[in-house]
């Protein structure tokens, strides 16, 4: 009932009175009924302020748009990546979440506008790190004057998991970071305060977020697989560049090799790299630096499946109670409906099986595996609010 309404009927009963008893009793009834519907709103409004969270997420790191657009669904004003300060916002769970990114967004020159915060920093190399570690001390600043209360970090770690300069900042070693999510098979994670974090997409080269169509499901696809990327000398890249050409293999796959790593890709490498992902109905992801890769979540976009080396790098990844199938702990532990190898020698034959599959077979596996990896980045989102809330919201146990 509008509340004009109910005001009118207020006035006019101290007037006179156009309703017999009945009707009279009803409308009292109903008045009572919207009154009692009012305070509940009010009280449910005023309990969901109480329990709400307000989350300030500061991306200073590409890692933090895989975060933001792709696992939130969320959107950044303005839309030019280029832009000096982007941000965006989005409510979700008891959390109201807002998002800061951009070379503008510089230690005490903007609003922190919230009591958590969660710092998005890439750790991958000593210059990386001494970034991060000024960002860390504004944050600890903030936490001593009482301006913060509480700070999460996701860490684009190290490749070879050499993230040791993280630990004294953390909560448990006396520091004050309460969460932190991690790339890669980190020994240290746990799973209490501590979580592996997904690699994603290359959002550094600005790979968008894929929506799959009608023909990205069903439309046959010229390609077995493919393979664009760089080939490291002594590399089991090598090896697979081999076993492709020996058996011929490679008229069947799209392959453009390289010798050196290019980190900005041209307009038309990039074009011709989306193209390959979504012709061929495999990725190959030969081991890098690190088994995890962009291009296995890249080509999920386009439901190509990734067809995974399967084998630890060198470095310190891995070593834990924690992991009993790493490499690749959290896609395996998700489930990932990949097909992992051991060896490149394997490829002949599973090329082979691709060859004899029908397109209705090959249909039915790009909906799974578009359906594994939408639910995996909504698993990711509720697990991070989850995370969040459980740590951050004062617990109801009195």
């Amino acid at each position: 009932m509008p509340l004009g309404f109910a005001d009118h009927v207020a006035v006019g009963n101290e007037e006179w009175n156009p309703w017999d008893a009945d009707e009279k009793n009803e409308l009292a009834a109903s008045q009572q009924r919207y009154e009692a519907y009012l305070k509940m709103i009010k009280y449910a409004r005023s309990h969901l302020e109480q329990t709400s969270l307000r989350v300030q997420i500061w991306g200073k790191a590409a890692i933090g748009l895989y975060l933001w657009q792709h696992i939130f669904g969320g959107h950044l004003e303005p839309a030019d990546v280029t832009a000096q300060w982007r941000e965006g916002s989005q409510k979700a769970g008891k959390t109201y979440f807002s998002f800061l990114t951009g070379p503008a967004v510089v230690p005490g020159y903007f609003s922190v506008e919230a009591e958590h915060v969660v710092l998005v920093l890439n750790g991958r190399e000593p210059a990386k790190v001494a970034y991060a570690t000024q960002w860390l001390h504004y944050a600890q600043t903030l936490m001593e004057t009482r301006k913060i209360q509480h700070v999460a970090v996701v860490l684009l770690g190290s490749e070879r998991c050499s993230n040791a300069w993280i630990q004294p900042y953390l909560k448990r070693n006396g520091g004050f970071v309460h969460l932190l999510f991690v790339t890669y098979d980190c020994a240290f994670v746990n799973e209490e305060d501590i979580f592996q974090w997904p690699l994603g997409v290359a959002t550094y080269r600005s790979f968008p977020v894929v929506e799959p169509s009608w023909s990205m499901l069903h439309d046959p696809r010229p390609y077995l697989c493919n393979f664009l990327g760089t080939v490291y000398k002594n590399s089991s890249r090598e090896t697979l560049i081999k076993i492709l050409k020996q058996d011929g293999l490679d008229k069947h796959c799209w392959i453009a090799a390289r010798e050196q790593w290019q980190p900005q890709e041209t307009n038309e490498s990039f074009k011709n790299y989306q193209d390959a992902l979504l012709q061929s109905d495999l990725t190959l992801c030969p081991v890098g630096i690190n088994t995890e890769c962009y291009r296995i979540y890249e080509a999920c976009s386009y439901g190509s499946l990734p067809v995974i080396e399967d084998v630890m790098t060198p470095g310190d990844c891995g070593n834990s109670s924690m992991y009993h199938s790493a490499p690749l702990q959290l896609l395996k532990t998700m489930g990932a409906p990949f097909i992992f190898i051991k060896n490149w020698k394997e490829l002949p034959a599973i090329l082979e099986k691709e060859k004899k599959m029908s397109l209705q077979e090959k249909i039915q596996r790009r909906k799974k595996l578009l359906e594994w990896y939408r639910n995996f980045k909504a698993w990711m989102r509720q697990k991070f609010i989850n995370t969040l809330e459980n740590s951050f919201l004062p617990s109801d146990k009195g």
